[in-house]
């Protein structure tokens, strides 16, 4: 029996990179007939129940993607659901490794940047204080993210 993967995209605050992750790995995974359970969520709860930023739902939507989710916080269930929870950048693995409540928990912590073969970066950049060229690199990154997860899974199976 092939194992369920069930991925966390985790940002800072849940409205830009792991918003537009989880409907691209939804999207992407599901062109390749994956079934896998995508959510995403924050390190803080100061956007709680918003939708993404429209500039990323717009940058986001003009590559097919729709974005719908509402943001949450990262919670201490979340370390139990998910088999793989994904970083945007350096400090967001920090602050998970700090929330996860056992070794278990801290190992399924990765780096989304570990994932890219077509770009060269340490990580996602966060594009809330940026321009529009900004958000439409973070989805150029979050595709070749997804890629290579879907990739990494299709090898596991």
């Amino acid at each position: 029996m092939k194992r369920v993967e069930r991925i966390l995209f985790v940002c800072l605050g849940n409205i830009c990179r792991s918003s537009a992750a989880e409907e691209i790995m939804r999207v992407r995974s599901g062109r390749q007939g994956l079934i896998i359970e995508v959510d995403s969520a924050g390190l803080i709860d100061y956007h709680e129940g918003e939708l993404s930023d429209p500039r990323m739902r717009r940058h986001a939507e003009a590559r097919g993607y729709r974005l719908t989710h509402r943001s949450r916080p990262v919670t201490r269930e979340d370390f139990g659901r998910f088999n793989l929870i994904v970083a945007m950048d350096a400090n967001n693995a920090r602050r998970l490794r700090a929330l996860a409540p056992t070794p278990d928990a801290e190992a399924k912590i990765v780096m989304a940047a570990d994932y890219l073969s077509r770009h060269v970066a340490d990580c996602i950049p966060d594009p809330y204080y940026s321009d529009d060229k900004a958000f439409d690199y973070v989805v150029d990154l979050l595709e070749d993210v997804c890629d290579g997860l879907v990739a990494s899974i299709q090898a596991q199976q």
